[in-house]
């Protein structure tokens, strides 16, 4: 098939640091080109990739440009512009896209990467029908049955740049984005009741999260806190390899979560709070536990060492590969098309 693979504009796919939607893409691509596609990716300049790369951006905008619209119409115009010669045009970027596409009549699979809030629902009902959706969750699909769904697809990541280790320090581990949704400062609190040590590779782009850190969780630091700040993928996998276990106390509904399937990966236990599609990923006492709220968390860095590490990497390799996500989406692709 000849497809087109939209990212999203503001980053380099993949990004050098933080961009869970750019790694997805980027994975995407590479893995369709690498089974006889003809793919192009629709990305900002110093993309690297083994698709056809089309940037209407060079450099890319950068994290700080987030949201702006002037450059997301710019880019999802560029990328229509030759939607005729593609069999499949798969978009992973924001609503100037689908306004677009919907708008045009023209058929595209649209991945939803966030979360079905109330203003984004409100505008998915609006293209619903002339655009087919694509939920990475079981679970982000319940606040809108009624909307489009081509299926559901699981995000995947690369698990060989993953280092598989049994033996593992005694330390626990954050990482995540600096804000209310992924719960840093919870991860603080418990894992000074459990009388852990705690690392954190926390990541701030943006100013609320410089505040947040500021103001909810600098206070909380003690020594047994170890802040690495952001980092790269292969620094974040040498962390996760090591750790004890991996924290992911989120406060919203999050509909992926791909620190989960990394920490997995490596064979590391994950202890996530029972929300959004952590139930889905985590399979609770096999490859990490379920918790209801910070006290069967803290009491759960106590039985990690039940949770077999092959175990671990099992699943993911099974479930959320990137060569299971590139086949959940062949198929997809070729179901629709035939309907």
């Amino acid at each position: 098939m000849k497809i087109a693979q939209i990212a999203p504009p503001w980053i380099a796919v993949p990004p050098p640091g933080y961009g869970g939607i750019e790694w997805v893409v980027a994975l995407l691509a590479d893995e369709l080109a690498e089974r006889g596609h003809d793919v192009t990716l629709f990305a900002s300049g110093g993309s690297v990739t083994k698709a056809k790369l089309d940037s209407v951006f060079d450099p890319a905008p950068g994290p700080t440009t987030i949201g702006d619209t002037y450059l997301e119409v710019m880019h999802a115009f560029h990328a229509y512009e030759r939607a005729d010669e593609f069999d499949v045009i798969h978009d992973h970027s924001g609503m100037a896209g689908l306004a677009i596409a919907a708008r045009a009549g023209i058929r595209v699979f649209h991945t939803v990467h966030g979360p079905l809030i109330e203003q984004s629902l409100r505008w998915y009902r609006m293209v619903s029908g002339r655009v087919d959706l694509v939920a990475i969750s079981d679970s982000q699909m319940k606040p809108g049955p009624d909307l489009s769904w081509a299926g559901r697809v699981y995000n995947g990541i690369p698990v060989e740049r993953y280092p598989f280790r049994e033996d593992k320090e005694n330390f626990l581990l954050f990482v995540g984005r600096v804000n209310h949704e992924k719960g840093p400062d919870v991860a603080v609190e418990v894992a000074r009741r459990a009388g852990a040590r705690l690392v954190m590779a926390a990541a701030i782009k943006e100013p609320h999260e410089q505040q947040y850190w500021d103001e909810k969780v600098k206070p909380l630091l003690t020594d047994d806190v170890e802040v690495l700040g952001e980092i790269t993928v292969d620094e974040k996998a040498g962390w996760m390899a090591r750790a004890r276990a991996v924290l992911f106390p989120i406060q919203w509904e999050e509909p992926f979560g791909l620190v989960m399937a990394e920490a997995n990966a490596c064979g590391t236990p994950v202890l996530a709070f029972s929300r959004g599609a952590a139930p889905e990923v985590v399979a609770d006492g096999e490859t990490g536990f379920l918790c209801e709220d910070v006290d069967a968390m803290v009491a759960a860095t106590d039985r990690v060492g039940d949770i077999d590490p092959h175990a671990c990497r099992a699943r993911v390799e099974k479930m959320f590969s990137a060569q299971a996500m590139t086949s959940g989406y062949e198929g997809l692709y070729a179901r629709v098309l035939k309907s």
